[in-house]
């Protein structure tokens, strides 16, 4: 089956349409209106014509009648008549009709003579001409007609399609979580003007971005707030579980007040994120030490892979805390082997569990949900994915196919810097990649991890988060 072939974007938008629109109605009104004064002049014109013409008839019949001679511009039978109007003649009747006689319009007028063709004839080139330039005037007049009304109707289209774009910019700003961005109409500021439609689907949107910006800062300064509070008598509660005795059940409780720290750490960190006050403190550092250090940072069996290191610029502290949560979620979410993986700017974290839930692939990891049956609030990925957006790296979640080929089946040929590797012919698993922006060199120094930032400040290994959090 053929496809049908797609007409271009450009004619879908709301100008080109209302351009096609009033040109098709100023075409037919011009067509319909300068039918009507074509028709109404040209009938005018023959009937002035076709009286003048009877009016010349009836005299020449009196003086066929009375034997004198005939004027000059009648005749028995003339040879240039036409013959329809001759046989009308003959055939007892008087009629007119417009012809040409020597190169010029006529117009004929004829009756019966002793069963001859009386006829006269009268000058028609006038009326003709009148009737010609009447045409050329309503053909021009159509036109121009036609061009001003585009124009005017394009100049009132586009402002109502410029509004239109700048509310559908601002709703797509507000959707990638600018909320500080309105329309800010002037139809909708000024209450004494009024409102279009345009404007009040703009009203509508500042209304509702407003709404969500204030119950985002509210849910923010709630999280906020708690979590603050929550930090001193967590560090009292911590430094009363070191004063009990040793035994189970002070193992618990210190272990309860680890994790209630933790929890109350990333509340913290993840109210920094949703408020956009994190700033980057951008170094260059080689991608693939950086990796090992995190791995033996973590204290997990997880195996590294390095197909092609490659040399970024990025905030060290903030990519540690990324790859960090990533192996740390492998592992208490999904199934041994953990591998991490660096192939150029690229850093993928794959295992081999159940992979990730479907709600996370589509949407994004969302705090307090996890569904994989694990210990979790699912604040690791979130934390993730909001320090890559800071700095300006992309992660995405993927579940890699899981396949029943054997050893020597087409997962054999996956190559070493593919996600599942040499040796993994079962698949499966979850994916996480993480595209770093990649650092070019300009001349051919080894740059190596160990030198001072651009800010001039040591590179310190110890300064740095917990990867796991």
């Amino acid at each position: 089956m053929r496809s049908r072939p797609r007409l271009p974007a450009w004619t879908a938008t709301l100008t080109w349409k209302s351009a096609v629109f009033i040109t098709v109605m100023c075409c037919a009104l011009a067509a319909i209106l300068g039918t009507l004064v074509h028709v109404s002049v040209t009938r005018r014109t023959v009937d002035d014509a076709r009286e003048r013409a009877l009016a010349r008839l009836a005299t020449a019949t009196r003086a066929y009648e009375a034997g004198e001679p005939l004027p000059r511009f009648a005749g028995v039978d003339p040879a240039a008549l036409p013959a329809a109007l001759r046989a009308l003649a003959v055939g007892g009747e008087r009629g007119t009709v417009v012809a040409d006689a020597d190169g010029r319009p006529t117009m004929w007028a004829a009756g019966p003579a002793d069963g001859r063709a009386l006829a006269v004839r009268t000058d028609y080139t006038t009326g003709a001409e009148t009737i010609a330039g009447l045409d050329r005037s309503i053909l021009g007049s159509s036109v121009l007609a036609i061009g001003l009304t585009l124009l005017v109707g394009a100049f009132a289209v586009t402002r109502v399609t410029r509004r239109l774009h700048l509310t559908a910019q601002v709703a797509r700003r507000i959707s990638a979580g600018d909320l500080d961005a309105r329309v800010d109409d002037p139809r909708t500021r000024d209450p004494s003007r009024t409102e279009d439609e345009v404007a009040a689907v703009s009203g509508a949107l500042d209304t509702m971005a407003s709404s969500l910006q204030r119950k985002l800062q509210s849910e923010q300064r709630f999280t906020a707030d708690v979590a603050h509070e929550l930090r001193t008598p967590l560090t009292g509660l911590s430094a009363a579980a070191e004063l009990l005795p040793e035994g189970r059940p002070s193992e618990l409780v210190r272990d309860r007040v680890r994790a209630m720290r933790a929890l109350t750490e990333d509340l913290l960190e993840i109210s920094r994120l949703d408020a956009g006050t994190e700033t980057v403190d951008l170094a260059v550092h080689e991608l693939g030490p950086l990796a090992e250090r995190v791995v033996r940072a973590s204290g997990t069996p997880t195996e590294v892979r390095i197909v092609r290191d490659a040399t970024v610029e990025t905030d060290r502290r903030r990519l540690e805390r990324v790859l960090g949560n990533l192996v740390a979620n492998a592992h208490r979410h999904g199934a041994p082997p953990v591998v991490l993986t660096v192939d150029g700017p690229v850093v993928s974290v794959r295992d081999h569990g159940a992979g990730y839930p479907a709600y996370l692939i589509q949407d994004g990891p969302q705090r307090f949900r996890t569904e994989s049956g694990g210990k979790g609030h699912g604040l690791g990925l979130t934390i993730a994915a909001g320090q890559a957006e800071v700095i300006g790296a992309e992660l995405v979640f993927a579940n890699v196919p899981r396949t029943t080929d054997g050893p020597d089946g087409p997962d054999d040929a996956s190559g070493p810097g593919s996600p599942d590797g040499p040796g993994d012919p079962d698949g499966g698993g979850a994916l996480a990649r993480l595209t770093l922006p990649e650092y070019v060199r300009f001349d051919d120094r080894d740059d190596s991890d160990d030198r001072p930032d651009p800010h001039g400040r040591p590179d310190d290994p110890d300064d740095r988060d917990d990867p796991e959090g």
